[in-house]
């Protein structure tokens, strides 16, 4: 009886749904094959270009650029992170100021100035000594590119790790206390695995931002990418299937970026399942006295 009783749900028809989803893909389709079969899109040069020696040199700066800047950015973001969140109001108050003044400044502007300081200081060193060198030795595009893109990189990533560590309950943080973990302790099973969980993702949307950013380098000649491709296509004005070259690599350095992060985020999110839950091996807290 409890069988033939039972009430089976049935989905409720959305004609407007397929409707609009066979609108845009008709919409899609025609939107690429107008662009495939343009006659001013030169596919034969694109073929040519896509794995020349000179936009492979100019993706590895791309590279170097963008795991070098995460690096440096990631390091000097936490170590802001840190002040911020101190007892020390002249520290908390100096990163606040590093945080507002270098995400207030367009990351164009920054390289600019960062490739123009020898208009500034025409000298760095000791004046008077030996251990004088021109500044525009020393700052070249690619050095300009590193200190523009690590210091933007540091203010954003800053508010990411000091967001994650805010998130951590501070009664969770407090009643572990209590129960006798020590701090090496509570760092690995409270406050890391869930200010982690907040941290990786907007720390990856951030590093695919830098990825896409290092073509601002272009600006300064900084022998990124983008800028091999502007040097080739001024020289035999195919301008269109050299950014076409340019943006097929930005596309795919995405998306392997974009699957690596998802990858880790559900490692992470795994990892925190199991770290919540009792072992075995690990000793018992000292009980809270007077419990």
């Amino acid at each position: 009886m409890a069988a033939q009783n039972e009430i089976r749900a049935k989905p409720v028809p959305r004609p407007g749904l397929w409707a609009l989803t066979v609108v845009a893909v008709l919409v899609a389709a025609f939107l690429a094959w107008t662009f495939a079969s343009s006659p001013n899109v030169h596919w034969d040069v694109i073929a040519n270009y896509q794995f020349a020696d000179a936009i492979l040199q100019g993706l590895l700066v791309t590279l170097k650029l963008a795991v070098i800047c995460e690096i440096t950015g990631l390091l000097l973001g936490i170590g802001l992170a840190v002040m911020r969140l101190s007892s020390s109001r002249v520290l908390s108050w100096l990163s606040g100021i590093y945080v507002w003044v270098f995400r207030s400044v367009p990351l164009l502007v920054q390289l600019v100035l960062w490739f123009n300081l020898g208009l500034l200081f025409p000298h760095i060193g000791i004046s008077g000594t030996s251990f004088v060198v021109e500044t525009n030795d020393i700052i070249t595009g690619f050095v300009a590119a590193i200190l523009g893109l690590t210091l933007h990189e540091a203010a954003y990533n800053a508010e990411i790790v000091r967001g994650g560590i805010a998130a951590v309950d501070r009664g969770q943080v407090e009643a572990a206390q209590a129960l006798g973990m020590n701090r090496a302790l509570l760092l690995r099973r409270v406050v890391l695995p869930q200010a982690l969980r907040v941290i990786v993702p907007p720390a990856g949307n951030q590093f695919i931002s830098l990825l896409k950013n290092t073509s601002l380098v272009a600006f300064i000649a900084g022998g990124d990418l983008l800028s091999t491709a502007q040097n080739i296509y001024s020289g035999n004005f195919e301008i269109i299937a050299l950014l076409i070259v340019a943006s097929l690599w930005y596309l795919l350095l995405v998306s392997i970026t974009s699957f690596l992060q998802g990858r880790l985020e559900r490692h992470i999110g795994r990892s925190s399942a199991h770290s919540t839950k009792p072992r075995r091996d690990e000793p018992a807290p000292a009980a809270v006295a007077g419990a």
